[in-house]
């Protein structure tokens, strides 16, 4: 290798590693790009109604505003009158505790009474725990401002976006070379009608997931069924881990009127789960996204380890991005052409070679028409 190669390769090992360390940053102008792309398909949809770009954009705005005031007014506060129903009935059910392992050292030998476990016993041995649970309750909180930050970052990168995205397309476009920037203008706008079917996909999925909860909670006639609902269709953005997710709260629910309603609860999210599996995903995503089910999940393991919670969350948009950009780029661009580069000079060879072995024919001497001397 020269100097200009050996160059160019420490070139790219410190923008890589420079990448590494802003993950995060890049992370968060992702989840800004998402939304940007979500709210402009609208403001794209009043434009077409005879909106000025302004007002259409506006619109988009004051809606999706209006949307998350909606459903932290609808979940927030009926999970709280819970958690406090749930915090009322911890003691009584200490006590009921107690008194089962009372009754279990009366019926048991007089042998066996020393390894019934005491209900202070348990609570020493459970210590440990509690302060680390406690723990994490006040990194919860301290986080919670940081995720709080993090929002509002992410909200005005989208307001920004959304203004004029036309000046930011151009400027990510200059960072390519002159001969490559049409290209990458061509895959951009693949990723974004990408970006905008895995939305339209999303929606469907939550609307189905949280009606199909509602209405099964609601003939259970399990509290904050509304609420509950709302909570698993937004969960349902997470493919796979979502489900499971939704159906602790429901359950934990379910569980302060009759033990059997948290089963039957368990049993209604399996089976929305089975139908969303199997038949809306598969329907609707396949016209929207094409991604086999191993890819996503492996996808969702691979961002949350290095991208944490948020990586959880934007897995499959940011599977998607990627996967349009590897089979444009890498695929299309460098191993197709690749191979018919080769097949081409492959038939050259072959071609090149024929006429001269023809023309060296023809100039051998022929043995008859040589005079015999």
């Amino acid at each position: 290798m020269n100097l200009g190669q050996w160059i160019g390769l420490i070139v790219i090992v410190l923008s890589l590693y420079i990448l590494w360390q802003i993950r995060e940053v890049l992370l968060l102008i992702f989840a800004a790009v998402v939304l940007a792309t979500t709210l402009n398909r609208l403001a794209r949809r009043f434009q077409r109604s005879g909106m000025k770009r302004g007002i259409g954009v506006f619109l988009s705005v004051t809606l999706f505003i209006a949307l998350v005031v909606f459903f932290f007014l609808l979940v927030v506060p009926p999970f709280a009158v819970e958690f406090q129903a749930v915090t009322k009935q911890v003691p009584q059910g200490l006590e009921l505790f107690n008194s089962w392992l009372d009754q279990l050292k009366n019926r048991i030998p007089s042998q066996l009474t020393p390894y019934v476990p005491d209900l202070n016993s348990l609570i020493k041995q459970a210590q440990p725990f509690i302060n680390r649970a406690v723990g994490s309750s006040l990194a919860l909180v301290s986080g919670s401002l940081e995720v709080l930050g993090k929002t509002l970052l992410v909200l005005v990168l989208t307001g920004m976006f959304l203004v004029d995205p036309s000046a930011y397309r151009k400027v990510f476009v200059r960072l390519f070379p002159s001969f490559y920037r049409r290209r990458v203008d061509g895959i951009l706008d693949k990723c974004e009608v990408s970006l905008e079917g895995w939305v339209t996909g999303a929606f469907i999925g939550i609307g189905v997931v949280g009606l199909m909860s509602v209405i099964g909670l609601s003939i259970l006639r399990v509290r904050s069924a509304l609420a509950l609902g709302i909570l698993a269709g937004f969960l349902n953005l997470i493919p796979n881990l979502g489900p499971i997710m939704s159906v602790v709260p429901a359950m934990a629910i379910a569980l302060l009127d009759a033990p059997w309603k948290a089963v039957a609860v368990l049993i209604l999210y399996v089976v929305i789960q089975q139908i969303e599996s199997n038949f809306i995903t598969p329907i609707v995503m396949a016209h929207q996204v094409s991604l086999l089910p191993a890819i996503t999940l492996i996808a969702q393991l691979f961002f949350v380890t290095f991208f944490g919670v948020l990586g959880l969350f934007l897995a499959l948009p940011l599977t998607v991005v990627a996967k349009i950009w590897l089979q444009e780029v890498l695929i299309k661009d460098v191993l197709d052409r690749w191979g018919h580069r080769s097949h081409a000079e492959t038939e050259c060879v072959l071609v090149c070679d024929q006429p001269q072995t023809e023309k060296s024919e023809e100039n051998l001497p022929n043995d008859e028409n040589q005079p015999v001397r």
